[in-house]
C-alpha cells in the first residue's frame, strides 16, 4: 500500500472512531430526552410534572368554587397575594420545571447511583427550561430603540440598564446579598426538616417564639412621640410599591394532593406553622396553614442552566413588582394590569374611577373587575364576600389606611394629567398620561428617599449608607433584595398602632375608633362611614406605635390579623418567622457580619445589642445559640440609634437597599435629562401634605405630613403649603410646517418627541395588539417620512408556546384578549382560564331527562289509548248490544258495555267480552 493510502486508511480510522463517540453522546442525550430501556424519558417526566402542578392548581380553585365565601384569614391573605395572570404564568412554570428535575433526580437507571441533576447536559436542562414555559421568562427582554427609551419606563421595569435589562423587572428573582441557607443546600427551608439540629440544637416553633418574644396585649402600647400612623402607613404604601412576593400557584401538595388549607404537613408548597397541643385560640388546630413562596424560573435545583453545570442554582423567589420607586401602586406592573386601570376613552390620559360611588364629589378606586374573585368584607346585613377595589398592587384593600393612600395618588394622577393636558392641547392621551405618571413617579421618590428614610435610620446611618445624590451608576443592581424585602423592612410591623381613628373637620372623633381588626379587607367603610377624609385627619395626628423590644407587636396583628368572623385565628409574627426560613434567609449573625457589626457569641453580647435583659434571656432560652436567631427578630429587638426607628442591622440593610433603588435607576428624577432644571425645583416644593390639600377635603395640615401634629397649632391653610407650578411642563405647540399631527391611531397612540433638533413621533399599542410598520416617524420638509403604522390585534390563542387557556377550556380570541370557554356544566376558575366542574347536571342533560319524560308520558298515553280502543265494545260487533231498556247502541259505535249477567246468551257467546276490561274503557 502505498503512503498516500496508509494515510487515508488512517484517516478513515480515526473518523470512524470519532463518528461513533459522537454517535454514543447523540445516543446518551437521546436517552436523556426520550429514555432508554427502564427510564422514563423527559419529555413524560415533564408532562408528568405539568399534570402534578396543573392538579394541584385545579384542586385549589376547585376548592374556592365550592366555598365561594372568605371562610379562614389564611384565604383572605390567599386573595391579596393573588399574582397577577403574568406573574401566576411565571410562578407555574417555574413549578413545572423544579418538579420535571426533581423527578429525574429521583430516579435512576437500574444498578445505578441516582442521577444528579448537574450531570444533566445542558440540552436537556434548556429542553425542560423551554417546554416548561420556563425560558421565555429567564431570557433578555427585547428593548425599544425610539426615542422614548430614554424619556418614559416600561411597565415591567425592564430595560432600565440597557447591558442588564433584567435587572429590577417584574417576575425576576430577588436580589441574594448572601447565600441563602437552605437545609439541602438548595430548596429545603429553615425548620423544614423536624430533627434537623443548628449549633446542636432545632430551630424554635415560630409559634412559640411569637408568643414568648413578641406578643403584647393591645393595652400595651408606647406612642411614638415624634411620628404620626402615617409615617407607618406610608412604609407600607412604598414596600408595596417595590416588593410582592407571590405564593406558590399550587394550593395544594404536588405530591399527595393534600390541601395546604388542611395539612400540618410539610410537603411542597405546604409549610404549615405548628402549633403546640394546648395552643389557645386555635379551635383544635393543630397548625397554621402556609404556603410557600414562588420560585423564580429557573432556580430550586442543584445544576444551573447556563454557565457552569457543576454549580448549585438554589431556589431563588420571585417579585411580582418592578424594584423602582416608580409608583407601581398606582400604575401595575405589567400591561395587562395597566391596561385594566387606565380610562382609554379619556383625551386626557385619565385612570379609571369608581362609577358606582363617589366621595363627595371626588373619585375612589374601581372595584376589581367580575372575573377576580371578591375577597372583601361586605357591609354588614348583606350576604357573601364583596369586591374589593382596584389598584396597581392586589394589596390596596388590605386595611384603610393603605385604600387611603391608593385613592390619594389616583386622584392626584388624574388631576395632574388633566391640567397638563390643559397646559398643552396638542399633547395625546398617552403624553398626558406618560408625564403624569413620570411625575407621581418622581413624587414617590422625593417623599421616599427626602422625607421618609431618613426618620427611619437617623441622620448618621443615613449619611453612612444612603449619603448625596452622585449621579446614576450602571454597575449598581437596583434590584430589592430577599433579605430586606423579607425581614428589614418588614420592622414596620412593630409600629402598627391596635387602634385607627376617624376625625371630623374639627378633629374630634366622629365615629367610635376602630380596631385595626375592624379595618381588614372593609372598603364599605370608606364608600359608607365618611370616606378618605376622617381617615386622613386620623393618620396625622395618631402617633405610631413606638418600637419597644418588650412591646412589638400587638395582638391585632398576632391574633386577628385578617379576621372578619369569630372563627379562625391568624398570626403575622409567625407568617414572618417563617417566611424567613421558607426563603432560607440566614441567620442574624450571618447579617451582621455582612454589614461589619460585631457577631454576638455570648450573654454580654447580646445584652449590648437588646438592653431589655428579659427579651434577650427569653430569646437566648429559647434559640440556645445566636447565630440561630431569625434575622427578622434579631433586627426588631436591636436598641434605635439616635433620631432613629431601626437598630444598627436594620438600618444598614434598608439603607443599602434604598442607595442601589436611587444610584441603580437610569430615570431617577435627579438624573441627567429625565426633568429639565426647571421641573426639578418645581418637583423639590412638593410633599405628601401638598398632595393631601390637592386631592381631600382637609383645609389644613402639617408641614411635615410625618410628624405628630396636634390641632390646630400644628396645622397650617392649605394655601400655605407649597406645590408644584405646572407651567414648567408647558411646551410649545409645534410649529405650522409641512408635518402638523396626525390623526390618531386605533388602539394605539403616539407620543411627540425630539431627535436631532427633528420632531419625532413614537408609536405604540395596546395591550393585546401588535405594532405593524415603522415604529417612529421623523418629520422631513415634504412631510412625515412614512405611512403611521397600524395596531393589529394579536391572537392570544396562538402567539405563546402554549395555550393560555388549560384543556380542556378552549381558547376563543377577542379584540385585543381572548376567552376562555368550557363546555357545560363545567365553569371558568378564578383564574379565567381552567375549566372546573360546577357539580351540576349539563344543560343539555336537563333538555335531555325533560324531553325523555315527555317522551315517555306521550307514549303512555297513546298506549293507554291503543289497549283501550282494542277493549272498547263498540256499534261495530256482529250482533247489537242492547242497553238496559231495550234501546238500540247508536250507531255510532257510542254503545255501552252490557252486564254480562243480564245479556242475553247469545249475545255473550257470539261477541266480544266485555268484562272488567270493558268496565275499564267506560
Amino acid at each position: 500500500m502505498s503512503a498516500r493510502g496508509r494515510a487515508l486508511a488512517v484517516l478513515a480510522v480515526v473518523l470512524v472512531v470519532a463518528g461513533s463517540q459522537v454517535l454514543l453522546l447523540l445516543l446518551g442525550a437521546k436517552d436523556l430526552l426520550w429514555g432508554g430501556p427502564g427510564d422514563p424519558p423527559v419529555l413524560r417526566v415533564l408532562e408528568e410534572s405539568r399534570l402534578l402542578v396543573d392538579g394541584a392548581i385545579h384542586h385549589t380553585l376547585e376548592r374556592n368554587l365550592r366555598k365561594r365565601e372568605v371562610a379562614s384569614p389564611s384565604q383572605l391573605l390567599s386573595a391579596s397575594k393573588l399574582p397577577e395572570p403574568s406573574s401566576r404564568a411565571v410562578s407555574r412554570a417555574a413549578e413545572v420545571m423544579e418538579a420535571s428535575v426533581q423527578a429525574l433526580r429521583r430516579q435512576a437507571r437500574p444498578g445505578q447511583a441516582r442521577l444528579p441533576t448537574d450531570a444533566l447536559p445542558a440540552d436537556v436542562l434548556s429542553t425542560i427550561a423551554n417546554l416548561s414555559g420556563c425560558l421565555a421568562h429567564m431570557l433578555p427582554p427585547r428593548c425599544p430603540d425610539s426615542c422614548l427609551a430614554d424619556k418614559y419606563r416600561l411597565i415591567t421595569g425592564a430595560c432600565n440598564n440597557r447591558d442588564h435589562p433584567r435587572w429590577g423587572a417584574s417576575n425576576t428573582a430577588l436580589a441574594r446579598w448572601l447565600p441563602p441557607a437552605y437545609e439541602d443546600g438548595i430548596s429545603e427551608p429553615r425548620g423544614w426538616n423536624p430533627h434537623f439540629l443548628y449549633n446542636g440544637v432545632p430551630l424554635p416553633p415560630v409559634w412559640e417564639v411569637t408568643r414568648r418574644v413578641i406578643q403584647v396585649p393591645n393595652e400595651a402600647v408606647t406612642e411614638d412621640d415624634q411620628y404620626s400612623d402615617l409615617l407607618v402607613a406610608w412604609g407600607q404604601y412604598i414596600d408595596h410599591d417595590i416588593a410582592f412576593t407571590p405564593q406558590s400557584a399550587s394550593g395544594a401538595a404536588l405530591r399527595g394532593g393534600a390541601d395546604c388549607q388542611r395539612t400540618c404537613e410539610s410537603q411542597h408548597p405546604c409549610f404549615p406553622i405548628q402549633l403546640p397541643a394546648n395552643a389557645s385560640g386555635t379551635s383544635g388546630t393543630t397548625c397554621l396553614p402556609f404556603y410557600r413562596s414562588s420560585a423564580a424560573c429557573g432556580t430550586g435545583a442543584q445544576g444551573a442552566l447556563f454557565g457552569n453545570l457543576s454549580a448549585a442554582n438554589p431556589r431563588q423567589q420571585m417579585n411580582g413588582l418592578t424594584s423602582f420607586l416608580d409608583a407601581s401602586t398606582v400604575y401595575g406592573s405589567s400591561p395587562a394590569l395597566e391596561k385594566q386601570l387606565r380610562n382609554w376613552t379619556s383625551a386626557e390620559g385619565l385612570l379609571r374611577v369608581n362609577t358606582r360611588h363617589a366621595d363627595a364629589g371626588r373619585a375612589y378606586l374601581p372595584f376589581a373587575p367580575p372575573r377576580t374573585p371578591p375577597a372583601c368584607a361586605p357591609e354588614p346585613g348583606a350576604q357573601g364576600p364583596a369586591p374589593c377595589f382596584l389598584a396597581g398592587d392586589s394589596r390596596a384593600s388590605e386595611v384603610l389606611s393603605l385604600t387611603a393612600l391608593h385613592t390619594l395618588w389616583l386622584r392626584e394622577h388624574n388631576r395632574l394629567a388633566a391640567a397638563l393636558k390643559a397646559l398643552n392641547p396638542h399633547w395625546s392621551a398617552d403624553t398626558a398620561y406618560q408625564e403624569a405618571r413620570k411625575v407621581v413617579g418622581a413624587l414617590h421618590q422625593i417623599i421616599t428617599l427626602r422625607d421618609y428614610v431618613p426618620k427611619i435610620l437617623g441622620p448618621e446611618a443615613f449619611e453612612q449608607h444612603v449619603g448625596r445624590y452622585e449621579g446614576y451608576d450602571p454597575t449598581v443592581d437596583p434590584t430589592v433584595s430577599n433579605v430586606f424585602s423579607t425581614a428589614a423592612f418588614r420592622f414596620g410591623h412593630a409600629t402598627v398602632h391596635p387602634l385607627v381613628r376617624r376625625l371630623d373637620a374639627g378633629f374630634q372623633d366622629r365615629l367610635p375608633p376602630l380596631l385595626l381588626r375592624d379595618t381588614f379587607f372593609s372598603p364599605w367603610r370608606l364608600l359608607k362611614e365618611g370616606g378618605v377624609d376622617p381617615l386622613l385627619r386620623g393618620l396625622l395626628v395618631q402617633p405610631a406605635k413606638l418600637q419597644v423590644p418588650a412591646q412589638l407587636m400587638n395582638e391585632e396583628l398576632t391574633d386577628r390579623l385578617f379576621v372578619l368572623s369569630s372563627e379562625g385565628t391568624f398570626d403575622l409574627a409567625s407568617l414572618n418567622l417563617q417566611r424567613g426560613r421558607d426563603h432560607g434567609l440566614p441567620g442574624y449573625n450571618a447579617w451582621r457580619a455582612f454589614c461589619g457589626l460585631p457577631p454576638l457569641r455570648s450573654r454580654a453580647d447580646l445584652s449590648r445589642a437588646v438592653t431589655d435583659a428579659g427579651v434577650a434571656d427569653r430569646i437566648l432560652a429559647l434559640y440556645q445559640h445566636p447565630d440561630n436567631v431569625d434575622v427578622w427578630l434579631g433586627g426588631l429587638v436591636e436598641e434605635p440609634l439616635p433620631g432613629a426607628r431601626t437598630g444598627p442591622l436594620f438600618a444598614c440593610i434598608v439603607g443599602r437597599q434604598m442607595k442601589a433603588l436611587r444610584d441603580g435607576d437610569r430615570l431617577w428624577w435627579e438624573h441627567g435629562s429625565v426633568f429639565t432644571e426647571a421641573q426639578r425645583r418645581e418637583l423639590r416644593k412638593h410633599s405628601l401634605s401638598r398632595v393631601v390639600c390637592d386631592n381631600s377635603g382637609l383645609a389644613h395640615v402639617p408641614a411635615d405630613a410625618f410628624r405628630v401634629a396636634r390641632f390646630p397649632q400644628d396645622f397650617r391653610p392649605c394655601e400655605d403649603i407649597p406645590g408644584l407650578n405646572l407651567d414648567a411642563w408647558r411646551e410649545a405647540a409645534p410649529p405650522g410646517d409641512a408635518c402638523g399631527l396626525p390623526g390618531g391611531v386605533e388602539n394605539g397612540d403616539f407620543v411627540l418627541c425630539g431627535e436631532a433638533g427633528r420632531r419625532v413621533l413614537a408609536y405604540s399599542c395596546r395591550h393585546g395588539f401588535e405594532l405593524r410598520g415603522r415604529e417612529q416617524l421623523k418629520c422631513t420638509p415634504q412631510g412625515w417620512d412614512s405611512r403611521p403604522p397600524v395596531c393589529t390585534d394579536v391572537d392570544e390563542c396562538r402567539a405563546g408556546p402554549e395555550p393560555p387557556c388549560r384543556a380542556p377550556a378552549r381558547c376563543r380570541n377577542t379584540k385585543g384578549s381572548f376567552r376562555c370557554e368550557c363546555r357545560d356544566p363545567h365553569v371558568l376558575g378564578d383564574d379565567g382560564r381552567t375549566c372546573l366542574d360546577s357539580g351540576r347536571l349539563p344543560r343539555a342533560s336537563l333538555v335531555s331527562i325533560t324531553l325523555g319524560a315527555l317522551l315517555v308520558c306521550v307514549l303512555a298515553g297513546l298506549t293507554w289509548t291503543a289497549i283501550c280502543w282494542w277493549t272498547h265494545c263498540d256499534s261495530k260487533s256482529p250482533l247489537p248490544v242492547t242497553e238496559r231498556d231495550g234501546a238500540a247502541a247508536s250507531p255510532s259505535g257510542g254503545g255501552r258495555c252490557q252486564d254480562p249477567d243480564s245479556a242475553p246468551r247469545g249475545v255473550l257467546e257470539q261477541g266480544p267480552a266485555c268484562g272488567s276490561q270493558t268496565l275499564l274503557c267506560q
